[in-house]
């Protein structure tokens, strides 16, 4: 284990991070506390910090109380997440791991700083700056971690690791991407002979969809897919260009998560069909409401693309895109009709009628499926640029249901 001055890197963990609040929660409930991890190395790397891993030897509850976070109850591995200020907070046991089985998840008991850091996933992760107690302002590394730092590398601590956890390949993938490093030579090959032994068929399908999850909402996640496929993974996106493109066409408020887990999963739905895609993402546990998406993306994008090039008219451009989540019209944009998505993306889907069915009772219809008409009557006649006020949408849908 390393040890070496952290007085600069402390300094810089004051001036960023609520530090001082920190020392004085240990305090109150006298413990060693950490930051760990991620955090430690964006700190030497000068990139934005938005995470507080926490390691401490008290129980992460009385930490989060001292520091008056939301309440969260610490999980089986005794840590606990709460998000407070724009900070997201990890507060976490320090511990040892041990895995009976490879892809089991693992039993814990406390431990000190030393141990927590070589249970972790990667060197440039396994690292501690002290924030209270005895060792506060030091920096606690494991062998090598500064090197691979500085040489932007991810190596594994130990050859046995994937096997223990092979969630860990996919995050290898994650952190390739978001670092833009590149893994060992030695940890590259050891995540062939993981594969090669089918480590993923030793967890569920639960973990596995998570970390895909995750994946997919990295800054950059066809950069991550990317990786996940060098690395020799059993996910891909076949046609990057496509995604890409469909991606720039989705707006902010779109889910551009289930878009690219779409792109990633195109290749089943190809092979497999629409029943085969849902297997598999029920076994990956993905919620009703996301893997529905993800299916209507793969199922409906490619006609939808074919009615939106034969569309004119605004008002024949939202017919074609009907019920479509914006995610699927993002992806006919993709395919091939950009110009009227992106009319419907970003114009037609914002404007909306200022009359109701109740003002065309007001005014002498009977209830029944005329009114139904004349509102859509009316709507086409707002898309299309010729009634553009409460007034003008009134006339439209009363000379429609006369």
């Amino acid at each position: 284990m390393e040890s070496v001055t952290g007085a600069d890197l402390y300094a810089q963990a004051l001036a960023r991070l609520p530090v001082a609040q920190v020392a004085a929660a240990a305090a109150a409930v006298g413990a060693e506390v950490y930051l760990v991890g991620g955090p430690v190395r964006d700190l030497l790397m000068g990139r934005p910090l938005v995470d507080i891993d926490l390691a401490t030897d008290a129980a992460p509850e009385a930490l989060a109380h001292e520091l008056g976070l939301p309440f969260a109850a610490a999980t089986r591995f005794g840590t606990l997440n709460v998000t407070d200020s724009g900070f997201r907070y990890d507060i976490a046991r320090t511990r040892s791991e041990r895995y009976r089985r490879p892809g089991a998840l693992p039993e814990v008991q406390p431990a000190d700083i030393q141990a927590d850091l070589r249970r972790r996933d990667f060197t440039v992760n396994a690292m501690a700056l002290g924030l209270a107690g005895p060792r506060t302002g030091e920096l606690l590394t494991v062998p090598g971690a500064l090197r691979d730092l500085e040489q932007r590398r991810l190596s594994v601590l130990h050859d046995q690791s994937f096997r223990d956890d092979p969630t860990r390949l996919l995050r290898l993938a994650r952190y390739c991407a978001r670092l833009r490093f590149e893994p060992t030579a030695h940890t590259r090959d050891l995540v062939t002979e993981a594969v090669a032994a089918g480590a993923l068929r030793t967890i569920s399908g639960p973990r596995l969809g998570n970390e895909l999850r995750l994946l997919s909402t990295e800054s950059d996640p066809l950069m991550a897919f990317s990786a996940v496929a060098d690395l020799g993974l059993p996910w891909r996106i076949s046609d990057q260009p496509a995604a890409r493109r469909a991606l720039s066409a989705l707006p902010d408020d779109g889910r551009s998560d289930l878009l690219t887990l779409a792109c990633v999963f195109a290749a089943q739905f190809d092979a497999g069909g629409e029943s085969s895609l849902r297997a598999e993402l029920d076994r990956l546990g993905f919620t009703s409401t996301d893997r529905e998406t993800i299916e209507q993306i793969l199922t409906r994008a490619g006609g939808l693309a074919k009615r939106l090039d034969v569309a004119r008219s605004p008002a024949e451009i939202a017919a074609a895109v009907g019920s479509s989540v914006i995610e699927t019209v993002a992806m006919a944009a993709a395919l091939g009709s950009g110009a009227q998505a992106q009319t419907w993306l970003n114009q037609l889907r914002q404007l909306r009628l200022q009359i109701s069915g109740d003002d065309l009772i007001a005014c002498g219809l009977s209830e029944g499926p005329a009114i139904g008409r004349a509102l859509a009557a009316a709507r086409a006649a707002l898309l299309d640029g010729e009634a553009t006020d409460r007034e003008t949408q009134l006339r439209a849908a009363l000379t429609a249901a006369s």
